[in-house]
């Protein structure tokens, strides 16, 4: 029978009547525990023990502990008016002479009068005599399995899904495999949870079975478990059920309750254990899964895949802390915000609770990509604790004519909870995390309800479960998400969709996102999370009140995918940015965990968005965001304020706008390494054919400019034919690279074997030239760009501009046109990737007279100086931020600062501040019709900012 609070304390008030004369140690404890354990209708022998023998660690001491239960409670009893204070002393001797996993959390001393409880986790204890017993009854909730507080600890979380993991390998060695054992651990998972949190009562009945009814060598483990399993899924005879239990049923599986929910319908295979598999099975019930969230059943997922699956299906398991940075700003924010007003009203104030609770029953959520359910939980969480405090607002404590608090009214509060896991929908690809999302909701919700029950001093479970969370088992991208549910029902779509590049995805999965996008032509290059939030948009065309709040990876706010994207989103389906986090690091709890770097953005139809825009900004990515809030923002997630249109994007160009010269990608010679040599192959092939030496010219990509090094390449483009007759390993060496060509899958290259000399890109200035790495680290505040004369030929990993002069330098190793580069082009994986067309030909120059062209010209040569005057330093020391002199780092700023008053006089506050007016500018150059607006809006940002600073 499941206990209500009431119930227990009337019965504690009884045993307090009974015992009230008991002092003496050795002729009463064992009755008077016995008869406390009853309490809670619990008998004391399956739990714990009487006089346990334990010893120290170099076993020359030993003794015994009065009532021990293995991992939850020691008991060190005296007789009436002993020290209490010595008794506490020898408890906790005792508790380090345990093993780990048999340590406890609670220490009672007693001496039948007087009673002193600690709660090892937290700190709390607990002082009271026998009399007051009942008011401090709800201090022993462990033993209904119920803990005082929940709080999700990622260290608590990790050790329980590395343990099941460590079950699941043993499992899938043995030959349980496949679908059944998918189900097992999703039925185990449960079990463990409820085993500690009170849905089995008492508590640890599960470890109970498994260790006295199983046999230590494992063999009959798995038909115990099959059994259990059918008795979860069969009537009781409680809560309103008729009993369809045999009556021979051993008293051990008897007591296990009625479960239901179609979690434990249908035959699985019995697996087979052994002595090992059972230890691990036993070892993970006797972890504290009252510690962990539901959103362990992610990490479990996680855990028990390996890396090249991780990759393939995009999955990072999320974070509690950074499932709030969605859920808060979709709608939690405003939940809370809604429930405070009412709370501090005056009048009418339980009419408007009632109507809060009902409004939270109606509000629905899909999450299209589910996984494991770790938003749709903290969701539920997050939902249950709103109605949670307005049921508390409505139903305030009063004090009894007893002196016991309790609340006005209420005969069963689970009448007065509304919010259900009903109201919660997901979709994922993947049977067994879909599985997991159900059972991790009816976690969630019992969670919720020994919260309610905590706060109404009652005992509340929703068993047996009648209500589930609706997981679809299918392909978001192949599904209409209509068939779960229709758009006029849904309030809000939320998720984090799979991060898998445009480069990584499978045939299949480039061909949902092209046919979801439409984009014509080529099909663009989105990367696959971009569909989810397309299909997201249609759904919104359906109910506009609908809102939308995905996790995504930063490449779909900058770089080419935006001017993919982001016409569909704003032009097509009418949505507007209603909350951003700009770039952070997304940490994952798996094992074999995740990082990432990621945006969330929260779109709304433009009929429905809010007068203000929150925007989170990260300046340091790993640490918490700054808030601001704004008119709007452009899809680059930064102010729109410095523009006519909100929706512009930035499209990659084939020649400069800007007036600037043209930048050339350096050579490519697509030779299959034939002409390429490093420091010891050149010597190597100089001592065989010396003559190649003139041919042999240095060679330099990224990788060596930046760090160091040098490569060689045969530059053959002046060879004369009769120089090459002299010369059979380079001749051998142009036969080789026809060959490579000639074998290419791609026309292009096949037809370039009929010139197999010269290079698929050739620029070899005659002059001092300007390079750009392609690619260069995030932790450098400027990108390394610099000189190099001939006879050096650079790479197609440089970029080459064979006319620039100081200025242009100046201009381009500024802060402005870092931002520019940080906020407009892409990435690779995180680090700098610079473009010609999206970055280059795009940038806005700034507009100079001749004395700011010399005075810029005179400070980038203060910056090379400043190189120069390290000359053992790589450009990769130069610039990391940890190493930069103190004097390059002066010349870049005072250079800065020159090129920053070319296109303002007030000073940037930040990078951001600085893209935000090129944006601007760049609305000018592309849209001439607009300039006139643009420079309205420059003028007026201009104001502003002038505002701000002097303010």
């Amino acid at each position: 029978m499941r206990l209500g609070w009431d119930e227990i304390k009337r019965r504690a008030r009884a045993f307090s009547q009974e015992w009230k004369d008991a002092h003496y140690e050795k002729g009463e404890t064992q009755s008077f525990y016995n008869d406390f354990f009853e309490i809670f209708g619990v008998r004391r022998r399956t739990v714990a023990s009487y006089e346990r023998r334990v010893e120290s660690i170099d076993a020359n001491r030993r003794g015994f502990i009065d009532l021990f239960w293995p991992g939850t409670l020691i008991i060190e009893q005296k007789s009436g008016g002993r020290d209490l204070l010595k008794a506490q002393g020898q408890a906790l001797e005792y508790f380090d002479w345990l093993p780990d996993n048999q340590k406890p959390r609670y220490i009672l001393t007693c001496d039948f009068q007087r009673w002193h409880l600690i709660d090892l986790d937290t700190n709390q204890d607990w002082r009271f005599t026998l009399a007051e017993l009942h008011k401090h009854i709800e201090a022993f909730a462990f033993v209904l399995g119920r803990q005082r507080t929940f709080q999700t600890q990622a260290t608590v979380t990790i050790k329980a899904a590395e343990l099941m993991g460590k079950l699941h390998d043993a499992l899938e060695e043995s030959g349980y495999v496949g679908h059944d054992l998918e189900r097992l651990l999703v039925r185990l998972l449960f079990c463990l949870f409820a085993d500690d949190t009170g849905i089995f009562q008492p508590a640890q009945i599960f470890l109970q079975l498994l260790e006295n009814d199983t046999a230590d060598d494992g063999r009959d483990t798995g038909r115990v478990l099959m059994e259990l399993f059918d008795v979860l899924d069969t009537p009781d005879g409680q809560n309103g059920t008729e009993n369809e239990r045999q009556s021979t049923l051993a008293g051990e599986l008897n007591q296990f309750p009625y479960i239901n929910g179609d979690l434990f319908a249908g035959r699985l295979r019995t697996p087979v254990f052994d002595a090992k598999m059972r230890q691990l099975l036993i070892d993970a019930c006797r972890h504290n899964w009252s510690g962990v969230s539901p959103a362990i059943f992610g990490s479990l997922f996680q855990s028990v895949m390996d890396a090249k699956e991780r990759r393939a299906k995009g999955a990072h398991y999320t974070s509690e802390a950074n499932i709030l940075k969605v859920i808060g700003p979709l709608f939690l924010d405003d939940l809370t915000a809604e429930l405070e007003r009412i709370i501090a009203r005056k009048t009418g104030r339980d009419a408007l609770l009632d109507e809060f609770v009902a409004k939270l029953s109606r509000l629905t959520f899909l999450d299209p990509a589910c996984g494991c359910g770790n938003f749709l939980v903290i969701a539920y969480r997050e939902l249950r604790r709103l109605e949670l405090a307005a049921l508390e607002a409505r139903w305030p404590k009063t004090m009894t004519s007893t002196g016991e608090v309790r609340r006005q009214g209420i005969i069963d509060p689970g009448l007065l909870s509304r919010v259900q896991v009903s109201q919660f929908y997901g979709i994922e690809v993947e049977e067994f995390p879909a599985r997991i999302a159900e059972v991790a909701m009816w976690m969630a919700d019992h969670l919720a309800n020994n919260a309610l029950g905590d706060a109404f001093s009652t005992n509340y479970a929703r068993i047996p479960l009648r209500d589930s969370a609706h997981i679809l088992h299918a392909d978001a991208l192949e599904t209409d998400w209509s068939s779960l549910i229709a758009p006029e029902k849904l309030n809000y779509i939320m998720g984090n969709p799979p991060f898998v590049g445009a480069k990584f995805q499978t045939p299949e999965q480039r061909a949902q996102v092209r046919a979801i996008a439409g984009l014509g032509g080529s099909g663009g290059t989105l990367d696959f999370v971009a569909a989810w939030f397309i299909k997201a948009g249609q759904f919104v065309a359906a109910n506009h009140r609908i809102r939308i709040a995905f996790v995504a990876t930063n490449s779909i706010s900058q770089g080419e995918q935006v001017a993919q994207l982001w016409p569909i989103l704003f032009d097509r389906f009418h949505l507007e940015i209603a909350f951003a986090h700009r770039t952070f690091s997304w940490g994952s709890e798996a094992r074999g965990k995740a990082h990432v770097h990621v945006v969330v953005i929260g779109l709304v139809h433009r009929d429905h968005q809010p007068a203000e825009k929150r925007l989170f900004s990260y300046p340091d990515i790993r640490r918490e965001p700054i808030e601001s809030r704004h008119e709007a923002l452009t899809a680059y997630l930064f102010d729109a304020r410095g523009v006519t249109n909100r929706h512009l994007v930035v499209k990659e160009e084939a020649r400069p706008i800007n007036g600037a010269g043209k930048l050339l990608i350096g050579s490519k010679p697509i030779d299959g390494g034939q002409y390429i040599f490093d420091a010891s192959e050149r010597s190597r092939f100089l001592s065989e054919e010396p003559g190649a030496a003139k041919f042999l010219h240095p060679y330099l990509g990224s990788q060596e400019f930046i760090n160091g090094g040098l490569r060689w390449i045969l530059y053959l483009a002046a060879a004369e034919p009769s120089e090459l007759r002299e010369l059979p390993n380079v001749r051998q060496r142009i036969a080789n690279v026809r060959a490579i060509r000639e074998k290419s899958p791609s026309a292009g290259t096949r037809m370039l074997a009929h010139t197999p000399a010269s290079y698929h890109v050739t620029v070899v200035p005659e002059q001092p030239y300007l390079v750009i790495p392609k690619v260069s680290s995030e932790r450098r505040e400027y990108v390394p760009l610099g000189w190099l004369e001939p006879p050096t030929i650079a790479s197609d990993l440089l970029f080459v501009q064979p006319t620039a002069s100081l200025s242009d330098f100046a201009i381009l190793t500024s802060r402005a046109h870092m931002a520019w580069l940080a906020h407009i082009g892409g990435r690779l994986k995180s680090d700098f990737r610079y473009s010609i067309g999206l970055v280059y030909n795009t940038f806005p120059w700034p507009d100079a007279t001749p004395a700011q062209r010399a005075r810029i010209e005179a400070l980038a040569q203060a910056v090379l100086d400043a190189r120069a005057a390290h000359p053992t330093a790589s450009l990769a020391d130069l610039y990391d931020p940890d190493t930069m002199p103190a004097d390059l780092r002066r010349a870049h700023h005072a250079l800065d600062l020159a090129v920053d008053k070319l296109y303002r006089a007030a000073p940037f506050a930040s990078d951001r501040d600085r893209v935000e007016h090129l944006f601007g500018r760049y609305e000018a150059l592309v849209n001439p019709l607009e300039r006139l607006g643009a420079a309205k809006n420059r003028r007026m940002a201009r104001k502003r900012d002038k505002a701000d600073h002097a303010a």
